[in-house]
């Protein structure tokens, strides 16, 4: 062993290097594991990798699966990628992408990804309105409270948005917010029909947002792209070339991470520009 690598094993933490061996388990393939087959692939005592699973539970980072006995990558591990795409790829192809929607429409502009239950606002594109100010990037929502939150919930079937809040009623923002899951699937469902989402004074008084999906490489929705439009209400005859808009813009940020074509993994109905 050279003086190098002693170095390096000094600096080494071996129960952190453990733990970090542990969550590598889990993959596309094997998502769900249990505590004796992570034992038998790591090579440890069973009370060891339980004291770990234990530690990674309370910290988020795991979750026991279904059953009760199995374990499955928490939304800590979530979060980390989330963190990783609003510093690298997600921002990086999506900033250039929100500010040529502003200059088009005018309007504020925004990337957003989902975090558990609440949506994140990664990147923004000022409008040209200086008394408006739109949310800043780092501001956080209420998914179920939101058009941008039932987009980015939109992979998930009601079972799991059932685990996702396993509690009712949900919080009401306003009349027009989903107090039961059934409720909050119901709306998920019509925007997903139609390929965006339009919010009218639906979260806050005075403010409407048009939404659309970014889709990762899956056909996932990975992010969202949304204008911001000072009003509770949005001039009719502007709102199809504003749908069109903010579509065009989600469209050209899924081919630029994913290279899907151009309209996305959604197959969309006719909208009929209803607003939610």
């Amino acid at each position: 062993m050279n003086d190098k690598t002693q170095c390096d094993d000094r600096y080494t933490v071996p129960a952190l290097q453990r733990g970090l061996q542990l969550l590598m388990q889990f993959s596309r393939e094997e998502r769900e594991l249990t505590g004796a087959e992570l034992s038998r692939r790591l090579q440890l005592p069973r009370a060891s990798v339980f004291r770990m699973l234990h530690t990674l539970e309370q910290m988020g980072f795991v979750e026991r699966a279904d059953d009760g006995n199995a374990y499955k990558l928490g939304l800590a591990v979530l979060r980390l990628g989330f963190e990783l795409l609003a510093s690298m790829e997600l921002t990086e192809y999506g900033r250039p992408v929100i500010e040529a929607l502003r200059d088009r429409c005018g309007y504020a502009a925004h990337l957003v990804v989902r975090d558990g239950r609440e949506v994140v606002f990664i990147a923004k594109a000022p409008g040209h309105n200086s008394l408006f100010q739109s949310i800043q990037v780092g501001a956080r929502l209420p998914a179920h409270a939101t058009v941008l939150g039932r987009l980015l919930l939109s992979d998930l079937d009601l079972p799991a948005l059932r685990q996702l809040y396993p509690d009712e009623p949900l919080k009401a923002y306003t009349p027009r917010t989903p107090t039961t899951v059934e409720q909050l699937k119901a709306m998920i469902d019509a925007d997903r029909a139609n390929g965006y989402g339009v919010s009218q004074g639906g979260f806050e008084t005075g403010i409407s947002t048009i939404a659309a999906p970014v889709f990762n490489d899956r056909g996932e929705v990975a992010a969202v792209v949304s204008i911001t439009v000072p009003g509770q209400r949005i001039d009719e005859q502007r709102l199809p070339a504003l749908v069109d808009d903010v579509r065009t813009a989600a469209a050209q940020l899924t081919e630029r991470i994913s290279h899907l074509p151009h309209r996305g993994a959604w197959a969309p109905k006719s909208s009929d520009r209803k607003a939610a």
